[in-house]
């Protein structure tokens, strides 16, 4: 599933980036401390690589 903001991709970054070991998971906040428990990884990587182009920064409701 695409992110759908600009802040969505940057914290599915995060969580995957704990994921994998390379950022420790204490390090992690908000959105992406409960996207790297309940996401696979490749969930995460299909959010993380999304292309920010176009994306509003935060979603609106």
């Amino acid at each position: 599933m695409p992110a759908k903001s600009a802040a969505q991709q940057k914290a599915a970054g995060a969580a995957l980036s704990a994921k994998r070991g390379d950022t420790p998971k204490s390090d992690l906040k908000g959105a992406s401390k409960s996207m790297v428990e309940s996401m696979s990884e490749k969930e995460l990587e299909e959010m993380a690589s999304t292309s920010r182009k176009g994306k509003p920064e935060h979603k609106g409701d």
